[in-house]
């Protein structure tokens, strides 16, 4: 019987699960592996800058194609580098398969150059983790590996590859198939369940649909959008859910929580039956957990067991994939709709519509609406702030664009490397990156990946010189002290060798220029369109558009600390 090395099966293993690209970083412990991917050319290398950057590539690269992001980093701070983009792709439900190196097996736990226990450490933000420990064993746990970070609700998956284990020869057989007896993911409807809850919504006098990000995640839109049209029910979503349907629809009344709109948080606070489908119900969407959709029976279909009432306690749970339910249930509904409650829902969207107040500086609504007005087809990745609120409250999300972001962990450093990803992944769509000035900062070192891979991306950085989000809340709870916040604290006065302080902190656009980018900076609203129509130009390098904004922009609505959906902020 043939005998190979570990390394060689791993690449084999990779070329049989069809992936077509690795997100790696090499070092001492992964070098052999590093060789036996330059003697092939079926799987492609992609050499991020930093190994966090390459796990939030393959995330967002994993959420664009619906395909496994996969990620090889080397043993110690290779691995420990993984830990942020792990968690992340563990709260947004991401399928990744990571390989980390490791030092020989008679070496481990020895305190040995470069060893971390990186099972451990990540054992609470991965779905499962392995070191392998025997070679007679790799090809198993790889295909275990593709197989649960894939199926059930998706997510991350490690395994750990001492370097004497891959160096060991072994059977060059990679498994057909997967037998796993503690795991059996179960998908399938309960079809009493799901009649109970179309039951109690078809006597509902205040129907509302919550939709979350189950059902981007299970492609389940087009039979969502189909369920809402039978059934006339109105749709509230979540951020991760937006794009469930089409934001243009005449039944999306607008994202609920705490920036929610303002109809969208009044009608979950006032509807009889709420029918809740892929949402963690997490603390950001209900506010005060014990007064949130008071007078609701509560409906909630899940793929994960363990979301259901773990921060809400539902009535009618249903453990199912959200497409499957859908499907199913679209089979036996029927018109539901209320003119009344419908009406009630109209009156709230006119009182409080949500509009920015008018402002002659450059205001972040008139970059995203010129963004809405010349992208047909769009993947938007948003970084973590101020700006991915508003993109998550104004950027229109219909059939052909997708949303992006860190929704559970809420990431900062997650939108350029991205949008690198995402790109990758989608080579023929347009890719916008989202940023703020402090965000973009975290992962600037991606502009050397995205000039040598030659991706287009459009980079939208919302420079207003602050760390905004952290800034509204210190400008509305904490006197105004702005600790901690100001990115140009130094602004104001002159530097110790006494040459003035440079006026951009960074210059975005010579940095961008620094790699071999393009930059352009806008100060004005008439300005804005053209940044974008020179941005589509260039096809060979990203396009880097520094937008200045005014500092005083908040983003509102707004839950108060502590507060039900209700008690909103509109403005101050």
């Amino acid at each position: 019987m043939k005998q190979i090395s570990g390394n060689k099966l791993l690449v084999k293993a990779l070329k049989e699960e069809g992936v077509e690209y690795v997100f790696g970083y090499p070092g001492a412990c992964t070098i052999d592996i590093s060789d036996e991917l330059y003697k092939q050319d079926d799987v492609t290398v992609i050499l991020p800058r930093h190994e966090q950057a390459l796990v939030h590539a393959a995330d967002a690269y994993a959420r664009t194609t619906g395909k496994v992001g996969v990620c090889l980093v080397t043993s110690g701070p290779g691995a420990t580098n993984l830990v942020t983009g792990l968690a992340t792709a563990n709260y947004d439900s991401v399928p990744l398969v990571c390989f980390t190196g490791q030092v020989a097996r008679h070496l481990i736990g020895n305190d040995a150059f470069q060893e971390v226990d990186i099972v451990g450490i990540t054992r609470s933000i991965t779905k499962y983790g392995v070191t392998v420990r025997n070679r007679e064993d790799l090809g198993r746990i790889i295909k275990e590996a593709f197989y649960i970070a894939r199926t059930g609700r998706p997510g991350p998956v490690l395994i750990d590859l001492p370097k004497d284990v891959m160096a060991e020869l072994g059977s060059a057989e990679y498994p057909k198939n997967v037998n796993i007896r503690g795991y059996k993911p179960n998908t399938s409807v309960h079809i009493g369940q799901l009649k109970r809850a179309i039951k109690t919504l078809s006597k509902a006098k205040k129907p509302l649909f919550l939709a979350g990000g189950g059902i981007n995640i299970s492609h389940a839109n087009k039979v969502f959008q189909e369920v809402v049209e039978k059934t006339g029910v109105p749709v509230v979503t979540t951020i991760m859910g937006r794009g469930a349907i089409p934001t243009n629809h005449p039944l999306f009344i607008g994202n609920l929580g705490m920036h929610g709109a303002y109809a969208a948080n009044m009608a979950v606070s006032n509807c009889d039956v709420l029918f809740s489908i892929g949402t963690r119900f997490n603390d950001r969407i209900t506010g005060k957990l014990h007064e949130f959709a008071p007078n609701a029976q509560i409906i909630h279909i899940d793929i994960d067991t363990a979301s259901i009432s773990r921060n809400i306690q539902v009535d009618i749970p249903i453990v199912a994939d959200a497409k499957d339910a859908l499907a199913k249930m679209s089979e036996y509904v029927s018109d539901y709709a209320s003119k009344k409650w419908n009406s009630e829902i109209n009156s709230w969207k006119q009182e409080h519509p949500l509009v920015m107040r008018p402002n002659d500086r450059l205001s972040p609504v008139d970059i995203i609406n010129q963004i809405n007005c010349q992208f047909e087809e769009a993947i938007i990745v948003t970084d973590v702030g101020q700006h991915q609120m508003l993109v998550s409250q104004y950027a229109e999300i219909t059939p052909g664009k997708q949303l992006v972001m860190s929704g559970g962990l809420g990431t900062m450093g997650y939108g350029f490397p991205g949008g690198v990803g995402a790109k990758i992944g989608n080579p023929d769509k347009p890719v916008i990156v989202i940023s703020g000035d402090g965000g973009m900062q975290m992962n600037i070192q991606e502009f050397a990946t995205a000039v040598l891979e030659e991706l287009p991306l459009i980079l939208c950085v919302f420079n207003n010189e602050y760390l905004g989000m952290v800034r509204q809340w210190q400008k509305l709870f904490y006197g105004k002290r702005y600790s901690m916040t100001n990115l140009r604290s130094g602004a104001l006065s002159r530097r110790t060798n006494g040459e003035e302080y440079p006026k951009y902190t960074p210059d975005f656009v010579k940095l961008a220029e620094s790699y071999g980018a393009k930059g352009i900076r806008v100060f004005n609203k008439n300005e804005v369109a053209a940044a974008f129509e020179e941005a589509k130009k260039n096809t060979k390098v990203p396009t880097l558009i520094e937008f200045i904004i005014d500092p005083e922009e908040m983003v509102y609505p707004m839950v108060k600390p502590g507060g039900t959906l209700e008690d909103l902020i509109m403005d101050c």
